[in-house]
């Protein structure tokens, strides 16, 4: 047994939650106010991901790109809806403030794999599907390890590997080099996208 992985993880999770979510109120309710002009009414974009086991849960972000469609009434693609404040927020990582309540459900954790899109779970390996087997995070082993600059197979190489070796010393670690990042904007996104591109899975050898 792992007191930390069973037990002690989910209750710093909490916590953690709790007090982030008071420490930063001022600046959750600022980028409230700006998006709700931007987006026009719209601040927050929910979607639904898998978590742990692959169940599925409403994820809250701040919604970074406006909804606008081509002729055909088909989404434009990310780079043409990413607003200029939604740059600034996504840059700045203020976008994952809202998961904090996923944090204090317990539909997340402050640390782990990034929850991905639902229409991914067929296209993993078994391999890659080992991600699910711990709470998804809102930073993680693979964001601190070139975040979306890496390939989509490095970056479930990075969240299985956290998946077996979690520890409250590699927590803190995470934790810290992700300030690091945040400060330096780095990895946001792969050369030539504004976002990281969809996975379509991994092509056998």
């Amino acid at each position: 047994m792992q007191p930390y992985r069973n037990f002690f993880k989910r209750l710093f999770d909490f916590s953690g939650g709790i007090i982030a979510v008071c420490l930063l109120s001022p600046v959750f309710i600022g980028v409230v106010f700006f998006l709700l002009i931007v987006n026009r009414g719209k601040p927050f974009f929910f979607q639904r991901r898998p978590g742990k086991n692959s169940n599925v849960f409403l994820l809250i972000k701040f919604k970074t790109m406006n909804d606008r469609k081509d002729v055909n009434g088909e989404l434009l693609p990310d780079e043409k809806r990413l607003t200029s404040i939604g740059k600034f927020i996504r840059k700045t990582s203020l976008d994952e403030i809202p998961q904090l309540i996923n944090v204090v459900k317990g539909d997340m954790s402050l640390i782990g794999p990034r929850p991905l899109l639902v229409e991914y779970l067929p296209l993993y390996t078994p391999f890659q599907n080992r991600r699910h087997e711990v709470r998804p995070g809102i930073t993680g082993w693979a964001q601190v390890n070139g975040r979306n600059a890496i390939s989509w197979e490095k970056k479930f190489e990075f969240d299985v590997w956290y998946a077996d070796n979690i520890s409250l010393l590699l927590d803190i670690k995470i934790f810290w080099l992700t300030i690091r990042k945040v400060f330096k904007t780095e990895g946001i996104s792969q050369d030539g996208h504004a976002t990281m591109p969809y996975f379509k899975g991994t092509k056998s050898s």
